[in-house]
């Protein structure tokens, strides 16, 4: 018993030593670790190879500049992506539309809700139709229209706001107080008929508004609340979207009236036009001088009873009182020629001593239609 207790304490000590060894040893596996580390974050930074973009570099390469807001180029990814736009700019006379728009707008709307309406124009466009989609503010009411003459569709967008505004004035809300916006539920069955009652006044008015430019009927096709069903085109189709404000004192909305290219292309030569009337590559003066001159201009016709062909050989070998059959007979008529060009044709007489030709109609040319 006495040689047991005496071993006990030295193989308590020979553990210690063991557990101090091992914890020494771990240490300085750490302190290594934490040297490579270093040098290795050391020959990163010296190298360049790791460099972090700042958020200035990031907004630049993706072209999302804050001083592109200002209207100038756009550059970077932003510009690449939206290079297959056509700009709104290059169809002059729509700006034109869209001014004689906002001032009916301002008088039927005052009309319909008797009340004071401010219309004014914000901006017009270019986007892709799917990013306007995907832009749309929700709730809001998608309004399908159609273009009969030109046999397509726009989209009118109107937003929340204005709808319970609309809504809050129609159903006499007092003035003074913000309309009331409710969310969480559909648009009731008297809010969509009254929206689709201002919808019919607003493509009347735009009807009226591209009449000078090319009559076109607007009529209304559906109301929707969600944009996936008011697809109207490709995704990838450039489109002009014109967003209009609307002030009732102290309410008001946003309306959004979108055109995809394809509807316009029907008047797309009169769009392009810098004022009304205009007319391209074209002098009325200048055409109307030289028609006048035309019409007195002194030309020689030719009478042709017949032709035949012959070679050569047999010209120079005719000799006097050679004979030439022609294949006319007293009622064939007459060719009038001008050079080489047919002018008329009509039968050969004669008049106080003179041959004649009666002219009946015109020659029959190549290429004529008949």
């Amino acid at each position: 018993m006495s040689q047991e207790n005496e071993e006990d304490p030295q193989q308590d000590e020979q553990e210690e030593v063991d557990q101090d060894a091992l914890m020494a040893e771990w240490e300085q596996m750490l302190q290594e670790d934490d040297e490579d580390g270093e040098e290795a974050g050391d020959g990163e930074e010296a190298g360049g190879s790791t460099r972090v973009l700042d958020q200035d570099e990031i907004d630049s390469l993706l072209g999302l500049d804050s001083g592109d807001d200002d209207g100038s180029e756009q550059s970077g990814i932003q510009a690449v992506i939206n290079s297959a736009l056509v700009s709104y700019e290059r169809l002059p006379m729509l700006e034109v539309v869209f001014d004689r728009l906002v001032r009916m707008m301002s008088t039927s709307l005052r009309n319909f809700t008797s009340d004071n309406v401010e219309v004014s124009l914000d901006s017009i466009t270019s986007t892709r139709f799917g990013d306007y989609l995907n832009s749309i503010p929700l709730p809001a009411m998608l309004t399908v229209f159609k273009a009969e003459e030109w046999d397509n569709y726009g989209l009118i967008t109107i937003d929340s706001t204005l709808i319970y505004s609309i809504v809050d004035v129609l159903l006499g809300g007092r003035r003074g107080t913000a309309a009331m916006r409710i969310e969480g539920r559909p648009y009731t069955t008297i809010e969509r008929t009254l929206i689709s009652r201002m919808v019919h006044v607003v493509l009347g008015d735009l009807s009226a508004a591209f009449d000078p430019l090319s009559p076109v009927t607007f009529s209304f096709d559906r109301l929707e609340t969600n944009p996936r069903f008011a697809t109207i085109a490709r995704h990838a189709n450039a489109s002009v979207v014109a967003r209009l404000r609307v002030d009732m004192e102290d309410r008001g909305g946003r309306m959004e009236v979108l055109f995809p290219y394809a509807t316009l292309e029907p008047i797309r030569e009169m769009l392009l036009q810098m004022f009304m009337g205009e007319k391209f590559g074209r002098d009325s003066i200048w055409e109307s001088h030289l028609t006048a001159e035309l019409w007195q201009t002194e030309i020689s016709l030719q009478a042709v009873l017949d032709e035949s062909w012959s070679t050569l050989g047999d010209v120079l070998n005719w000799e006097e009182g050679t004979f030439l059959p022609l294949n006319v007979t007293p009622e064939s008529k007459v060719s009038l020629r001008c050079g080489d060009v047919k002018m008329f044709a009509g039968p050969m007489g004669r008049k106080n001593g003179h041959i004649a030709v009666q002219v009946q109609n015109k020659a029959a040319r190549e290429g004529d239609v008949t």
